[in-house]
């Protein structure tokens, strides 16, 4: 049956074509695993921070999957980041335990110590399995507990606000 209309629009060249080399290798590499999406997707989260919107007609392409298919994978899982990540992150846990221990204020004092920055992530865990020594968090992926708003002042010391 001949096909009606112009079909699917090219993606557009990459604005950086070593990023989408690189992209593309990944890519190339995983694609004979089964379900490749989601290793290609954290494979490039690895390798470059986070997925750009220049990455996702790459790895449809390769895949061939559509661009839809790829962003509602992107969307939906919190794991991948669709930005540059920031220089410093503070996750903190408000599951029961932690709440139970005091950990909304820390929540606070880093929301509002961090809240406008562009240089310090605050994000929210719901459970390190820390528990015992709630409120817990992470900073820059290290596991810290008894965080009191003193404690993750002194803690992240010199990062920028």
């Amino acid at each position: 049956m001949p096909q009606r209309g112009p079909g699917p629009a090219p993606a557009p060249a990459p604005a950086d074509a070593e990023r989408a080399a690189s992209v593309r290798a990944i890519t190339e590499q995983l694609a004979g695993v089964r379900g490749p999406l989601l290793p290609v997707l954290h494979e490039v989260v690895a390798t470059h921070g986070y997925v750009h919107d220049d990455d996702v007609p790459v790895v449809a392409d390769v895949l061939n999957l559509s661009r839809a298919d790829v962003l509602g994978v992107l969307s939906f899982y919190h794991d991948f980041r669709r930005t540059p990540p920031a220089a410093h992150r503070v996750s903190l846990c408000r599951a029961e335990a932690c709440q139970a221990r005091g950990a909304e204020a820390t929540v606070a004092a880093a929301s509002d110590r961090f809240g406008g920055s562009t240089a310090v992530e605050v994000g929210e865990v719901f459970c390190l399995g820390n528990c015992a020594l709630g409120p817990s968090g992470t900073l820059d992926g290290a596991l810290h507990g008894r965080l009191t708003p003193e404690r993750l002042d002194a803690l992240t010391e010199g990062w920028e606000a």
